[in-house]
């Protein structure tokens, strides 16, 4: 899909120049997959205390689980 947009030059060129990449379209393609991976993790942390798993099931034996077979 072709998208015209206007980028900050000096962010785009240091962010070329961190990633390694040698184009504007591979920086911003590998910026774009960056943002969505770090907003995904931010909600699965968001989820963390959120639950109380003994509520879930009050009979689950965590110890047993630590055990070596």
């Amino acid at each position: 899909m072709a998208t015209n947009i206007e980028l900050n030059e000096k962010l785009l060129q240091k962010a070329m120049k961190l990633g390694k990449t040698k184009t504007k379209r591979e920086t911003v393609q590998r910026a774009l997959e960056e943002y969505v991976r770090h907003r995904e993790q931010l909600e699965i942390l968001s989820l963390f205390n959120s639950i109380e798993p003994d509520a879930l099931t009050p009979d689950y034996d965590y110890k047993s689980q630590r055990k070596i077979s």
